[in-house]
């Protein structure tokens, strides 16, 4: 099992500035596995597929994914486009990871995309992006979309770039074990996470169909500054539970965490900041603190 620990930027950061390549090239330098972008219209966080280009352009090694990336209300014809170029100029180092979006009555107007359908639009998108990757001439009749004969060139370097799907609700799961490549949940503890797993497993074997033991994977929200009180309450809500088993408040912490994780079969991790650390040398910082302890876990 190959342990790989990656950061995520979130939806709090601003690096909509130089800052953002500051701290790419710093990443990168530290040795984190990978780098993800998140999304989030009403934030001032970059635009996951610009900030993907930015970072293609200033690394040669990191892998480079979304967490993630809404797809219910995008052309799936141009994503695939976006995404399978992306892919090329990075030589291969893309890491697609789509969701729903948030549940925010703002975000679900800028994709024009009604929460009752969107589960439905998400399962279509995803089928044409991957039929527009793979195939030499696309042929799609679906609710949403109608394609005859369309063309996307150029293809992906990675023959079958692999989709990481979230969520750890019952319908999610029933996603993920259909659609996903790889399992990214968030705020689980590593025993609900490897119930999650099995019951994934379970319901991706009903379809005929298995996921690699090494796409188990966890996103790790952490908290190095002290929160306010209002995030601290949304987040035990969210974690359904004490905030302290879901989202680490020290290094220290975050390794056990980590290697509690990694004893139930978990291998790939996200490391998320719930606070934004501020300037470009506070991230990297902050991240320099984290990989000193962290990264030798990877195996």
């Amino acid at each position: 099992m190959k342990v790989r620990i990656g950061f995520g930027l979130g939806t709090r950061n601003q690096l909509h500035d130089g800052s953002l390549i500051t701290v790419v090239e710093a990443m990168e330098d530290l040795g984190y596995d990978s780098l993800w972008v998140s999304e989030r219209v009403s934030s001032g966080c970059p635009d996951p597929i610009v900030a993907m280009s930015v970072a293609a352009a200033r690394t040669t090694r990191m892998k480079i994914g979304m967490s993630v990336m809404v797809l219910p209300g995008r052309n799936p014809v141009l994503l695939a486009k976006q995404l399978a170029t992306l892919d090329r100029i990075s030589d291969g180092r893309l890491l697609p990871a789509f969701g729903l979006g948030a549940v925010d009555e703002g975000e679900q107007q800028a994709f024009g995309v009604e929460r009752a359908t969107r589960g439905a639009l998400f399962d279509e998108t995803l089928e044409v992006v991957r039929k527009c990757w793979a195939d030499a001439d696309v042929h799609h009749e679906g609710t949403h979309f109608t394609l005859r004969n369309v063309r996307v060139e150029p293809k992906p370097l990675q023959r079958f770039p692999e989709v990481w799907l979230g969520g750890g609700s019952p319908s999610e799961l029933r996603r993920v074990a259909r659609l996903g490549e790889g399992w990214l949940p968030s705020f689980v503890t590593p025993e609900q996470a490897a119930t999650g797993w099995a019951e994934l497993s379970a319901l991706a074997a009903t379809h005929g169909r298995s996921i690699d033991p090494e796409h188990f994977g966890v996103v790790i929200p952490y908290a190095l500054q002290p929160l306010p009180n209002a995030t601290v309450e949304a987040l035990r809500q969210r974690a359904k539970g004490a905030v302290d088993d879901v989202v680490p408040q020290s290094v220290e912490h975050a390794e056990s965490l980590i290697r509690r994780f990694i004893d139930v079969g978990a291998s790939k991790f996200v490391l998320l900041p719930l606070a934004d650390p501020g300037t470009a040398d506070a991230w990297v910082e902050e991240m320099s603190a984290l990989a000193t302890r962290l990264l030798p876990l990877q195996t």
